[in-house]
């Protein structure tokens, strides 16, 4: 089967879903759970969900998200960062840092619905101002974080957390399934190469493009994480879809 892409209709309702089982999952953590590693360098689990919560706080604000991108943006220089989204998440980390972890999972809990009402909120002309995603991406309209961009940053984080815990990921084939074949259809014809990629779990599924090329077979959260540099990739898998 080819990846059937997503549509900014079916974008809400995934977007309001992920943010909902982020906010769950955070609410299930122990009190050990918040200071272990994840696979982002530098972030434990709770700068990750501190990250989470300030980037959904600039999603409902456009004052918030004024502020993270004055202030943010000179943080690159500090941080020694090429790319400008990383001084915004550190700044959104460190704004944060003195909430409780009660007081992040309540922030959290309530946040979603409110991001998610702000980037629908986004009037037309705006939603196609270029923005610069660096390669393999280069530049794209505003409305490719508005629409899936955001959302895949969540759950790709939710992913992070759960490998940290070494705990199983609530998943669906109609949510985190149709999240992984929008993936592999961007993914796809960003590289071009001819594939058979067989992913195995309830969001994985058969795609293939082309003939004669590699045949992979994997977990379909291992190749996300592979895409995005957390796992190292060969043969196709060695071209990467940042998230």
């Amino acid at each position: 089967m080819t990846a059937d892409r997503i549509h900014r209709r079916e974008a809400r309702t995934l977007a309001e879903e992920e943010f909902d089982r982020f906010a769950r999952l955070a609410a299930s953590l122990s009190e050990a759970d918040w200071s272990r590693p994840t696979d982002c360098t530098g972030w434990d689990v709770r700068a990750m969900a501190l990250h989470v919560l300030g980037s959904a706080e600039a999603q409902a604000s456009p004052k918030e998200f004024l502020h993270q991108l004055r202030r943010g943006l000179p943080v690159n220089r500090e941080i020694e960062s090429h790319h400008w989204v990383d001084g915004l998440n550190e700044l959104q980390i460190r704004e944060r840092s003195s909430l409780s972890n009660d007081e992040l999972v309540a922030r959290l809990a309530a946040v979603g619905p409110r991001a998610v009402a702000g980037r629908w909120r986004t009037p037309p002309p705006m939603r196609y101002l270029p923005l610069p995603f660096g390669p393999p991406v280069g530049w794209a309209p505003l409305k490719y974080l508005l629409d899936v961009g955001f959302t895949r940053d969540v759950w790709a984080h939710r992913i992070d957390i759960c490998a940290a815990l070494g705990r199983p990921m609530e998943a669906t084939a109609d949510h985190d399934g149709r999240l992984v074949a929008d993936i592999v259809g961007e993914w796809a014809g960003i590289h071009g190469e001819p594939f058979e990629l067989v992913l195995e779990g309830p969001a994985g599924g058969k795609f293939t493009q082309g003939a004669g090329g590699d045949r992979v077979e994997l977990d379909a959260f291992d190749f996300v994480r592979t895409l995005s540099g957390r796992l190292p990739g060969t043969g196709v898998l060695r071209h990467p879809l940042p998230l």
